[in-house]
């Protein structure tokens, strides 16, 4: 199990990512048994009044460590972030209509090719002539005259940059926040839908978290199947048909920790620290490291780096595996190292990843 143990595993994988260990010990009981009920969280009909209040609470958990206004609606969905590259703009594209999206790595290709199979997906930015290793200014953004939304993705998993703010928008601003949910406040008199895949911030693999603005629920297109509109599932407080029961619950749990560990202000506070510790081996390894991410677009999240060669970043993944420290590979695309740190990733580790590369440089420098 993972724990902040210098002697046990650490997981630094991109997701699915680790999870809080009180929360897993719940989660754990809760198979068993929820609540005194006598049946486990697995067994429960998703109409019953057991799982009622485990989706309210977890509603009402999300609300308030987000500090979501009132006039937003909080949507728990199968399918993880993936589906939502389709389901925004089927939700929210009319006929003749055009949306804008700003394209900084892998994650955000996906979504342009999904809309532009439902209706006219303009890229206003491409990162792809930088290698992805910065984000834009405000000023290079290209905005269609009338978009429906402006979308991004505010932390990008595979090459490590992360908006330091939301981005310059027209129409309304849509985020994917998959891979930095809940890891700092949001500002949401900015955007008006986020979204995110549960198993990187939030919980298991499966779940996705919308929030989106009621008025924009109110415009949705009404002309699709019930299970691709997001008013139906808001209607039926995300069980117009059977939810992903203990996805929720654990994210419910997770909701909880982070409240625990003093809200969304804490949280950024603790993710600044521990990725400075990984920026300040890279910065000092006098060019031995070489960070993939321009400096003034760092993730907090997800640490990209490379060592002088190739053949040296496999023998770092190598002793580090020896050492406990594992899923520090690269993505494939990139290829690489990187380091996942997100919410539930101990202090420590970063430490002792730290302490490893330091090490590292000095005896392959």
């Amino acid at each position: 199990m993972t724990t902040t143990d210098s002697n046990h595993v650490l997981n630094f994988s991109a997701g699915p990512a680790i999870l809080p260990v009180s929360v897993l010990e719940q989660a754990r009981e809760s198979i068993l048994e929820l609540d005194g009920t006598g049946i486990g969280i697995l067994e429960h009909s998703h109409r019953g009044p057991a799982f009622t209040k485990v989706i309210d609470d977890a509603r009402n958990a999300c609300r308030t460590v987000g500090n979501i206004p009132d006039d937003f609606e909080i949507l728990f969905l199968q399918g993880g972030a993936s589906s939502m590259f389709a389901l925004i703009p089927m939700n929210l594209l009319g006929e003749g209509r055009a949306a804008d999206y700003i394209h900084t790595g892998t994650w955000t290709g996906k979504a342009i090719k999904d809309a532009g199979l439902i209706g006219d997906a303009r890229t206003i930015w491409d990162g792809s002539t930088c290698e992805f290793r910065h984000l834009p200014e405000d000023a290079e953004l290209r905005h269609s005259d009338d978009p429906v939304y402006t979308y991004y993705c505010s932390n990008n998993t595979i090459y490590g940059t992360m908006w330091p703010a939301p981005p310059a928008s027209k129409g309304v601003l849509v985020n994917d926040a998959s891979s930095e949910m809940f890891s700092r406040p949001i500002d949401w008199e900015r955007h008006d839908l986020v979204y995110a895949g549960a198993q990187k911030n939030l919980g298991p693999a499966g779940v996705a978290l919308v929030i989106i603005r009621k008025d924009l629920l109110e415009r949705s297109r009404r002309d699709l199947p019930s299970m691709f509109r997001f008013d139906r599932h808001a209607e039926q407080g995300s069980c117009l048909n059977t939810p992903p029961t203990f996805g929720i619950h654990v994210m419910g749990l997770v909701f909880n920790w982070i409240l625990e560990q003093g809200g969304l202000v804490a949280m950024q506070e603790q993710n600044l620290s521990k990725a400075a510790t990984l920026y300040e081996s890279i910065d000092g390894s006098g060019g031995f490291y070489t960070g993939h991410a321009r400096q003034d677009c760092r993730s907090t999240m997800n640490v990209t780096f490379t060592c002088p060669t190739p053949d040296l970043d496999s023998l770092f993944l190598a002793e580090a595996e020896d050492a406990g420290m594992r899923n520090l590979k690269g993505h494939r695309s990139i290829g690489g190292l990187r380091a996942s740190i997100y919410n539930a990733f101990p202090a420590e580790g970063c430490r002792r990843l730290a302490s490893f590369m330091d090490e590292f440089a000095a005896r392959n420098g």
